[in-house]
């Protein structure tokens, strides 16, 4: 399978695992919301009134984004009934990988009061403005709510629907859900604020600085994270491990650890010499006239200390001399024994009485 059939298939699967998971999360339901992704210049989508638990990744229909007017798709089922807005967002949005339709509770109740957003929570800077708009009833899959879509849309990642449900637009896959969650959640914290009175709204300066600060904030794509982390170089801890890493002979000049403890530790080994040091293998071993490898020892060789040559020498005289003494000591002990035979048992030892 070339690489292009398998990204294709991988992307598939990716819509498949995120319409089940969007309905096992309860915002959206049964075969109410759709899924699209950009691949090159085709829109991979979900098919119509087929139940997310039956869908196969072959069932998604691919639509052609560069020919204009009725569909041009191929796949066993034809693409959802909603693939109007999902086709003329992705031409008017080159940013846009992703789209994402439900029909999520609390965002269509306010779809049914026909209420946008407001600026309720800061969390409304990251579909791009101070609002998230809703746009006017048409009826579902027409021209007109399209076009009512795409004007609700501009300048935003997402929107609601009059009577209907909401868009979310993002850049992958996993970004357009991730806006459908937090629309959703807007949603309901709203309509919680309004039951319990007036939402004090903050300025559109606020939502600007907030919109300034999610540069660096939101979902984040782990694969790349992951990417970067492992191209950069470790950060280093010491200066004394930047020396380390430093090529042999190289220009680079020491580095000055500015901790006492640590330079004095660094004077002390330096001072001490290893056994390496202390005792140096040599590189060559002559063994019959040819040159032998000498593997580096894995452990310091210590050497005996040589006994002074008196202490040797006087060894062998010593020796004899405890031979010589030997008959000696045969002839004492036989001495004693015939003596004590011709006098007999000694007699017992008194005991004094005080």
């Amino acid at each position: 399978m070339s690489t292009k059939k398998q990204s294709e298939k991988k992307l598939r699967k990716a819509i498949i695992r995120q319409c089940l998971w969007m309905n096992d999360s309860g915002l959206n339901q049964g075969t109410s919301g759709n899924i699209s992704a950009r691949l090159g210049n085709k829109l991979i989508i979900t098919p119509s009134g087929v139940p997310y638990d039956k869908l196969k990744p072959s069932m998604l229909a691919s639509v052609s984004i560069d020919k204009d007017g009725e569909p041009d798709w191929s796949g066993k089922l034809p693409p959802s009934s909603e693939w109007r807005f999902h086709l003329d967002i992705i031409r008017a949005r080159p940013e846009a990988g992703a789209i994402v339709h439900t029909h999520s509770p609390h965002a269509t109740a306010l779809a049914m009061l026909r209420k946008p957003i407001p600026a309720c929570h800061y969390m409304i800077a990251a579909f791009g403005g101070d609002d998230i708009r809703c746009a006017g009833y048409a009826r579902y899959g027409t021209e007109a709510l399209s076009k009512l879509a795409l004007a609700a849309l501009e300048g935003r990642t997402g929107c609601l629907l009059a009577n209907h449900g909401m868009i979310t637009v993002g850049e992958t896959l996993d970004k357009a859900m991730w806006l459908a969650v937090e629309l959703e959640a807007l949603a309901r914290q709203y309509l919680l604020a309004l039951n319990a009175g007036k939402p004090v709204l903050l300025s559109a300066a606020q939502i600007a600085e907030t919109a300034a600060a999610f540069a660096n904030y939101g979902l984040r794509d782990p694969d790349a994270a992951t990417a970067t982390a492992t191209v950069a170089a470790p950060a280093d801890k010491s200066p004394w491990q930047r020396a380390s890493r430093e090529p042999a002979g190289g220009s680079a000049a020491a580095p000055v650890n500015t901790d006492a403890s640590a330079a004095k530790d660094a004077v002390k080994s330096a001072a001490t010499p290893t056994p390496a040091e202390a005792k140096p293998v040599p590189a060559r071993a002559k063994s019959g006239g040819r040159k032998a490898a000498v593997k580096p020892a894995s452990k310091p060789v210590t050497r005996k200390s040589a006994k002074p040559a008196a202490e040797t020498a006087a060894k062998p005289a010593s020796k004899k001399r405890a031979a010589a003494k030997k008959p000696a000591k045969r002839a004492a002990a036989a001495r004693k024994t015939a003596n004590s035979a011709k006098t007999g048992p000694a007699a017992p030892r008194q005991r004094r009485l005080i």
